[in-house]
């Protein structure tokens, strides 16, 4: 409601997947919102990493496994971290309901239709269109469901 009384689109604005190494490999808007250039998608997604990073160094609790909650007035963004190190995160509305519940179904379609596709090369941006295609059908049905 108060992404709305801000004129910003409700639901996910866009989903975005960083390699271990800080690597920015598939980076997608699903909302009307402003496009930011390459080099900018780029230069964000290395930055998430570090921070992600640096947060887990200065964390005072023990395990902390970095960065999962950005919370602003205009976007929130969640993250996870999997075991191989690759990070998924989406950018929503504010108080978007289900984001954690979508961004392990996008962890489930990037092991489904992105690590079993046999032309697919680690580390390298993700270029699958069964992938983009399950992707924003999850993304819509979840959008529609904050309506």
């Amino acid at each position: 409601a108060a992404a709305a009384a801000a004129g910003l689109p409700l639901g996910v604005y866009s989903v975005w997947i960083i390699n271990k190494s800080g690597g920015l490999v598939f980076q997608k808007n699903y909302a009307d919102i402003d496009a930011i250039d390459t080099n900018e998608t780029l230069r964000l997604g290395s930055i998430w990493h570090s921070l992600h990073a640096i947060s887990i160094q200065l964390s005072p609790v023990e395990g902390c496994t970095g960065i999962e909650l950005l919370e602003t007035s205009k976007f929130d963004l969640h993250c996870i971290q999997t075991l191989t190190g690759t990070k998924f995160f989406v950018t929503a509305s504010p108080k978007t309901i289900g984001l954690d519940h979508l961004l392990h179904t996008v962890y489930d379609l990037y092991s489904d239709f992105v690590m079993k596709n046999p032309f697919y090369e680690m580390e390298m941006p993700i270029r699958c269109e069964l992938f983009d295609q399950n992707l924003a059908y999850a993304v819509r049905t979840m959008n529609n469901n904050n309506q």
